[in-house]
């Protein structure tokens, strides 16, 4: 079903889609939030890890690219 390096990159994710979930809760930046979204659906969308990493990757600065 999924290989080892998956779950590995799954686990680097969980943890920092926490930590955009509490921070842009926290300090109402709702780009933060957006981010978190999209990064917790994506992984249903891309089986392959490096899609998935390039993916995460741009999502992952998406936040401090665009401020409102």
């Amino acid at each position: 079903m999924f290989d080892m390096n998956t779950l590995y990159i799954w686990l680097i994710f969980g943890s920092i889609w926490m930590w955009y979930f509490s921070y842009g809760k926290k300090a109402e930046r709702y780009m933060f939030l957006l981010s978190w979204i999209i990064l917790m659906i994506y992984p249903y969308f891309f089986t392959n890890v490096y899609y998935m990493s390039a993916v995460w990757i741009l999502f992952l600065f998406f936040p401090f690219i665009i401020k409102l």
